[in-house]
């Protein structure tokens, strides 16, 4: 499913347009990109959680050349599933 089939689908079950459907999904992943930038945990019971989490600066190899490379540190958005979406995945 892509952005354009989620829209339809939220705006066929919650019947409201596609525009407002795409409005509130916007405004849905803002609010998430906004509380991961601010260092906040997104908790959304039964559905799962949002967060940023930190990676060390690390050790790799250039897969052409060989060579060892120093990977920088970064945050990176992270989600777990809760329980309820795991089991409803699961059936």
């Amino acid at each position: 499913m892509n952005k354009s089939e989620l829209i339809s689908s939220m705006a066929e079950k919650a019947n409201v347009s596609k525009k407002d459907a795409e409005a509130v999904l916007k405004a849905f992943m803002d609010s998430i990109g906004e509380a991961l930038e601010n260092g906040d945990k997104v908790q959304l019971v039964g559905f799962g959680t949002f967060e940023a989490k930190r990676r060390e600066a690390r050790k790799g190899r250039n897969p052409q050349t060989k060579e060892e490379i120093t990977i920088p540190a970064s945050t990176v958005p992270a989600f777990k599933a809760g329980k309820e979406l795991k089991e409803r995945v699961n059936k």
